[in-house]
């Protein structure tokens, strides 16, 4: 059997670390109340990573928490603490992308240090330089490609850490500073505005306006190596990590489900293997930008980004969540996420199911009462669903497959 990679996700908030672990994720990175790039998300407090470690140590798994920002001298005496408490609080890794960080938290605590992508680390002279300072883990740019991968591989003894799946940088990534110049907010210190997502008026020489299909943009699309997590785990690489701590559960536990499924199918099985194009539809179905392999086969040119705008669609295929089922009675409690209704076709997954369908026959409300229409946010019915179900379950439209 080959050496199954860890599956690493991102996680936004205690409920996301939960489901992310469940769907069978080995390891989640996660953003504490300071120095980390996610200024505009919720993050943890220090309490919360207490009890996420507590969480995920439970059932073998790991905690990693970003502090890859950009440090100032003000900050070091704050930082020093900080790394102190997250230590004590059970986390099992930093990520960093500024060597200060890494020199003061090899001094003062026991953590593992892995490098941020934010120091677009992309060539084998760059790995041996973090491990000769202590570092256990190299997350590399997004931008490497197989070969280069391989050739770090072939020279370095350390592990690396690729991403597989999420959003890409338009430049390279944690270089940008488009956010800065146009917002003030600054992309290297958490605050990207995301400006290679905007549109814009595209001037000839004389600055005329060119008129185009539609406005110009630099947008990239998405990232997904799913057809190539084989090409992976043949290289080595120690951990396969998916972007999105600001995502939705229901997107974590699509995402995480289908890369678990993938790196066990061939993990236990590599002679028999075969590609699932279904699962490349359920993520093509959950996600609202198209997603390509990018660099990764060295390929990278203008089919990997938009330029001429995009569409992205609000995904409204997540309809509820299951709280509990009751084996007697056969009747699930779920919380709606989206509308839903009598007569419609549905299916049901989790980490412990095999994905079934079920048409909508009845619908119970909190005080009793049969429903035609389960319409307001985060409802709680009850319905009668034969087949077993598990708290944390999910319930979404039938036949994301044939979109």
């Amino acid at each position: 059997m080959i050496k199954k990679p860890e599956l690493l996700a991102p996680a936004g908030d205690l409920e996301r670390l939960k489901i992310a672990l469940l769907y069978g994720a080995d390891a989640v990175y996660i953003g504490g109340p300071a120095f980390g790039l996610r200024a505009n998300a919720i993050n943890f407090t220090l309490d919360d990573i207490k009890e996420g470690c507590e969480f995920a140590h439970k059932l073998n798994k790991r905690v990693h928490v970003t502090v890859n920002i950009v440090l100032h001298n003000k900050e070091i005496d704050g930082l020093i603490k900080y790394l102190k408490d997250l230590e004590e609080a059970g986390v099992d890794a930093v990520i960093i992308s500024d060597p200060a960080i890494m020199k003061i938290a090899k001094e003062n605590t026991n953590l593992e240090i892995h490098i941020s992508t934010q120091a677009s680390t992309l060539n084998t002279e760059a790995v041996k330089f973090w491990k000769k300072f202590g570092a256990s883990r190299v997350v590399l740019g997004r931008e490497t490609s197989k070969d280069d991968i391989k050739e770090i591989m072939d020279n370095v003894d350390i592990e690396i850490e690729a991403f597989i799946h999420g959003a890409m940088c338009s430049s390279y990534s944690g270089r940008c500073v488009l956010s800065n110049f146009f917002t003030g907010r600054d992309a290297n210190r958490g605050g990207c505005a995301q400006i290679c997502r905007w549109d814009f008026d595209l001037l000839d020489e004389n600055k005329n306006h060119l008129k185009g299909e539609k406005e110009f943009t630099f947008c990239t699309k998405d990232l997904s190596e799913l057809k190539y997590i084989p090409d992976m785990i043949d290289l080595g690489i120690s951990s396969f990590k998916i972007e999105g701590r600001m995502r939705s559960i229901y997107y974590i536990a699509t995402v995480v489900g289908i890369y678990r499924k993938v790196i066990d199918e061939y993990c236990n099985d590599k002679e028999n293997y075969t590609y699932n194009s279904d699962y490349e539809k359920i993520l093509r179905a959950v996600a609202n930008r198209d997603s390509i392999s990018q660099f990764f086969l060295g390929n990278y040119g203008k089919e990997c980004q938009y330029y001429n705008g995009r569409v992205e669609v609000s995904n409204q295929d997540f309809l509820g969540i299951v709280l509990a089922y009751d084996e007697n009675t056969k009747v699930a409690t779920i919380e709606q996420r989206n509308y839903f209704k009598l007569g419609d076709e549905v299916e049901f997954f989790g980490p412990n199911l095999e994905t079934f369908t079920y048409k909508v026959e009845e619908i119970i409300d909190e005080d009793g009462n049969n429903i035609d229409i389960v319409r307001h946010p985060k409802q709680v019915v009850k319905m009668r669903v034969d087949t077993k179900l598990y708290p944390n379950d999910m319930m979404r439209i039938k036949n994301v497959l044939t979109k």
